[in-house]
C-alpha cells in the first residue's frame, strides 16, 4: 500500500550518541521542541522520540516522557511517537511503562538483534505484551524491523493476537545496523515481499546507508525516517548541522519523486491515529 505523498519521520536524538561527541544533538526538552518545530516546518509529520536526563544520558523517566509528549503536542502538530526500545540496557518493565505517557504512537521492535557490540533484546512474550498494551491504550504501533525474519514474526503476532490499535499496520525497516539487514535496494525489495498485505512502510538507513535506503524506499512507494539518531554525517567529511537539514533533504527528494511530504493531519489518517490520547 503506497500513497501519493511521503510520510517523513524525524528521529532527532536516539540513545547511542553521546552529547560530548555530538554537541548539536538535541537532548533537553527545549532543544527537542525547537528541533521538532524546525523539522515540522520543512516537511516532517511524525517525531520518533528518545529522551535524555539532566546528565544528557538516555532515560525512560515517566515524568519526563509525559512532559515531552505534552510539550510536543502543545507546540507542534506532529504525530508523537515514543521509543519503547530505550537503550539496550533498559529493563522490560521500564520499556513497557513508556506507554503510560500515552503518545500517539510507539515503536514495537519485532525481535532480538545484534546491535553493533551490544544485543538489543526483544523476547517474544515482551513483544506480545507491548502489542496488547498499545491496543488497550489506543496507541498506534510502528513495528520496527531490523532483519527480514522479523517480518515473519510480525505475521505471527497479527495472526495470533489480532490487529493493532487503529487497525492499520505500519512498519519501519531499520537497515544498515551492524548485525541487522544491509541497507541496500536488494534487501529492501526482498523485505517488501514479506510485509503484510495492506501495510505501509517507512525505511531508515543507518549511517552511510541513509541515502541508498531513501532512494530505494521512495522508488518502492514507501515512506522515510531520517534524523541524527540514525546518522550524524550529511555527506562524506561533512557533519550534520541539525535534524532539519536531514528532513529538508528527504522532503526535497520526495518532491523530486513526485510524492511530496505528507502533512501531519494526513499522516494521522493514514496511520489511524486516535485523537483520544
Amino acid at each position: 500500500m503506497s500513497t501519493a505523498a511521503t510520510l517523513i519521520t524525524v528521529a532527532p536524538t536516539g540513545a547511542e550518541h553521546a552529547k560530548a561527541d555530538v554537541p548539536n544533538l538535541p537532548v533537553t526538552l527545549d532543544e527537542l521542541v525547537a528541533t521538532a518545530r524546525d523539522c515540522e516546518r520543512v516537511g516532517a509529520a511524525m517525531i520518533h522520540v528518545h529522551i535524555r536526563g539532566a546528565d544528557t544520558r538516555p532515560t525512560l523517566d515517566l515524568g519526563l516522557l509525559k512532559d515531552t509528549v505534552a510539550a510536543l503536542r502543545e507546540q507542534t502538530g506532529l504525530v508523537v511517537q515514543l521509543s519503547t526500545g530505550g537503550a539496550v540496557t533498559d529493563p522490560e518493565s521500564d520499556r513497557l511503562r513508556v506507554l503510560d505517557a500515552l503518545p500517539d504512537s510507539a515503536s514495537c521492535t519485532m525481535g532480538t538483534v545484534n546491535f553493533g557490540d551490544d544485543v538489543f533484546l526483544n523476547r517474544w512474550e515482551f513483544v506480545v505484551e507491548l502489542h496488547k498494551r498499545m491496543r488497550d491504550r489506543g496507541i498506534v504501533p510502528e513495528y520496527e524491523i531490523f532483519d527480514i525474519g522479523q517480518l515473519a514474526s510480525l505475521r505471527r503476532l497479527l495472526d495470533e493476537h489480532g490487529a493493532p490499535a487503529g487497525g492499520h499496520v505500519h512498519v519501519d525497516l531499520v537497515m544498515g545496523v551492524p548485525g541487522g539487514m544491509p541497507g541496500d535496494a536488494e534487501t529492501l525489495v526482498a523485505a517488501l515481499r514479506a510485509i503484510p498485505d495492506g501495510a505501509t512502510f517507512s525505511a531508515t538507513g543507518i549511517g552511510r546507508t541513509s541515502l541508498p535506503v531513501m532512494f530505494a524506499a521512495l522508488a518502492a512507494g514507501g515512506h522515510l525516517r531520517v534524523g541524527m539518531e540514525d546518522t550524524i554525517s550529511y555527506a562524506r567529511g561533512e557533519r550534520v548541522k541539525d535534524n532539519a537539514q536531514l528532513v529538508a533533504r528527504a522532503a526535497g527528494l520526495a518532491r523530486i519523486a513526485q510524492r511530496p511530504p505528507l502533512p501531519a493531519d494526513e499522516a494521522r489518517k493514514m496511520l489511524c491515529v486516535s485523537n483520544n490520547n
